[in-house]
């Protein structure tokens, strides 16, 4: 989808060159955020036996339109597509399944034991309206599990999701669930809620007519004011699940229960998208406003069991799959968020400091050792006064500074200053990086 242009008037003034609408530069400390997000949640994916994988930015258009469904939202309103001068069309991906199923798929993973283990992260793209912690440039981080019915899998994800949370602080959070059956039961909910909602055909917004034709169940994610009171009415997909479909979200709530994970059954949860079945669920976030009143519940993640994926892409066989995602911008910009910086992210200990050129030429020396010995360093390379290396060292609250100046330099020394008592010590270079984890 493609933002409308409009011609400007010749002689018009050239606009300042900005960021395109809904994407945004990540720059400095908010950038070590999402790396240290994504770091700890990777840590915790690696530990439960997840390996990496990253699918291309560039997909075909027909992955999402045949996986994601042709009357979703995501492929009717939100895609960036283009057409190659090759003629190909191609989306910029706006979700992880669709993709980590084909490359299942293309590199023969079924071959691999079952079930395969695949975490994810990286930016996504759709065009819809921005706002906050809605980006049309937004990171999603995501876990799947392929090649397994078995309701301790749909159990798994939520396990690690839930792990995730807590370890980035977050705990004000809750767990929505429900099971929307498979092609066994299904098709009565359906007739029974196309049913029930053609009672109402008159009050419900015009997208939701055309649901009924197109995607009954989408009819319970409407966010229409006035849909929404109708649907408090609608049939429950719980009441019309298949003793298999019974059996096996009954065992998920029980995995649930065993690891002490609340969750609140949703009779109107679906997804948003065609390939679920089965156990599908959402995790909302309840944060406080600053009069300390409890704000809306705001979605962060969620996912549920896709089986019936494969078929939607073309092949024949069924690849049993659930998996999930979380909205990682949103996460980034919660009051509670613990703000987790990377490992290799640490506080600087010195401000190194030169003062001639003869100190510049052994500077790339001195900060070498210094980062062998892994011990963090702060610098201007390009500034040459000594008052206003030292006012930087000040500002940025360094405890120790290092001073190199010509007669250093000759001699392969440095002064090591106590940024707050100003004592100082010379050092020879060799003897740095010992010096300074003795004072550590």
């Amino acid at each position: 989808m493609k933002d409308k242009d409009t011609k400007k008037p010749k002689g018009a003034k050239k606009e300042e060159l900005q960021a395109v609408k809904g994407m945004r530069d990540i720059i400095g400390d908010q950038f070590h955020l999402y790396q240290g997000f994504f770091e700890k949640a990777s840590e915790i994916a690696l530990y439960y036996g997840f390996k990496p994988i990253e699918t291309p930015i560039l997909e075909k258009e027909e992955l999402f339109t045949r996986g994601v469904g042709s009357d979703t939202d995501i492929v009717n309103k939100e895609m960036f597509s283009l057409k190659t001068k090759g003629g190909d069309h191609l989306t910029m991906r706006p979700e992880g399944t669709a993709s980590i199923m084909r490359a299942y798929l293309e590199h023969g993973m079924q071959s691999l034991p079952q079930p395969v283990m695949l975490y994810y992260y990286g930016p996504f793209f759709r065009h819809e309206n921005p706002q906050k912690g809605r980006y049309r440039q937004f990171s999603q981080f995501g876990l799947e599990i392929l090649g397994t019915k078995k309701s301790i899998a749909d159990a798994t994800i939520i396990r690690i999701f839930v792990t995730i949370l807590e370890e980035c602080g977050l705990k004000n959070f809750t767990l929505k669930i429900n099971s929307i059956g498979d092609t066994e039961c299904r098709g009565a909910y359906r007739r029974e809620l196309v049913n029930y909602y053609k009672k109402h055909l008159r009050s419900i917004c015009p997208d939701c007519r055309e649901r009924i034709k197109t995607n009954p169940l989408r009819l319970l994610d409407c966010k229409n004011p006035g849909c929404q009171e109708i649907k408090k009415e609608a049939p429950e997909s719980i009441g019309a699940l298949c003793a298999d479909c019974k059996s096996h979200f009954k065992e998920v709530l029980e995995y649930l229960d065993a690891m002490s994970i609340s969750y609140e059954m949703d009779s109107s949860l679906v997804r948003g998208l065609d390939y679920y079945s089965r156990t599908v669920f959402e995790f909302f976030i309840n944060e406080e406003n600053s009069d300390g009143e409890e704000t809306k519940p705001l979605a962060i993640g969620g996912g549920g069991r896709y089986d019936y994926l494969p078929k939607e892409l073309g092949v024949r066989k069924d690849v049993p799959a659930v998996g999930a995602s979380f909205g990682v911008d949103r996460i980034i910009e919660l009051e509670s968020y613990a703000k987790l910086m990377p490992r290799i992210v640490k506080k600087p200990k010195v401000f190194f400091i030169q003062l001639s050129f003869e100190a510049k030429l052994r500077s790339f020396e001195v900060i070498e050792i210094l980062r062998k010995a892994k011990i963090p360093v702060m610098h201007s390379l390009s500034r040459d006064s000594l008052s206003a290396q030292l006012a930087m060292a000040e500002r940025t609250k360094t405890p120790y500074a290092i001073l190199l100046g010509q007669k250093e330099a000759l001699d392969g020394t440095v002064i090591v200053r106590n940024m707050d008592t100003r004592s100082q010590d010379t050092i020879k270079i060799d003897k740095l990086a010992e010096y300074l984890k003795k004072i550590k």
